[in-house]
Formats: structure tokens, sequence, C-alpha cells
């Protein structure tokens, strides 16, 4: 229903907003966040963890909520969060122009317009004797061909 979807987007944009307010700006910061969720460094939140983890946040959710929300993040139904399902869910999205800065970036990157970037699609646009490692001799041609 309506409503539920609705309780849903509140209650990922509380998380979002919390771990904002606690830092987490950007990739590095929800990195931290979920490092600081992980109890058992296995890099993966379980429902224990996921809920212990919200609570510090300072989220206040019923346990329904909580259980839903977690069914929610893990996208392949393993049981656990991954921070790929993490960063997919609490990373705010995109503005527009930013999504046609990145639109453009790709599609000058996709040289066969296949919808996919490839190695073949790379050596048109990329020019590895310009990147500092090959210049300082560290990286050598036949490597990085």
């Amino acid at each position: 229903p309506a409503e539920h979807y609705e309780v849903e987007l509140r209650s990922v944009e509380a998380l979002r907003l919390q771990c904002l307010a606690r830092g987490a700006s950007g990739i590095k910061g929800l990195g931290r966040a979920f490092r600081i969720m992980d109890d058992d460094s296995n890099r993966k939140l379980d429902l224990s963890e996921f809920r212990k983890g919200i609570s510090d946040y300072g989220l206040v959710l019923e346990d329904e909520e909580t259980s839903h929300l977690f069914t929610l993040f893990d996208k392949d139904n393993s049981g656990s969060i991954s921070f790929d399902e993490f960063l997919s869910n609490v990373r705010p999205p995109m503005n527009k122009n930013r999504r046609g800065l990145v639109l453009q970036a790709f599609n000058k990157l996709d040289k066969t317009g296949d919808g996919v970037i490839t190695v073949d699609d790379l050596k048109g646009v990329y020019d590895v004797t310009k990147h500092p490692k090959f210049i300082s001799g560290e990286w050598m041609r036949s490597k990085c061909s």
C-alpha cells in the first residue's frame, strides 16, 4: 500500500539524514558509518547489527519497521546487508545536473554506443602515456594494453 511505501521512504530518509548529521557526507563517510555498525567486522550487517546501528544513530523505529527496512536493503535476500546494498539505499540520489554530467561522461566513453563501456571503448578515449605512473616509468605500455 501507498501508506507503507511512505513510511519506508521516511525511514530511509531518516537514516540518510542521521548519517549526514554525523559527518557521513560521501562514500567514505558512509563507509565509516557501515563499519561502525558492523560489530563483527565481517563486512556485512545482520539484522541485529542493523537494528543496533540504527538505534545508535538515533533513529527510533519499531522492530517491525526496522525488519522491513532491513529486508528492503537486503537486495540479494542473503540475510545480510553488504556495503554496496547499504550504500545504494543510503546514498542521496544524484541531482539532475550531476546525472546529466555522468551521462555525458558515459556517452563519451561508450564509443560503440551499445550502452556498455568495454576495454576497447576505453582504448579509444584514454591515453595511458599521460598517466603519472606511466610517465615515471612505474607502468609500461605492455602492461597497460
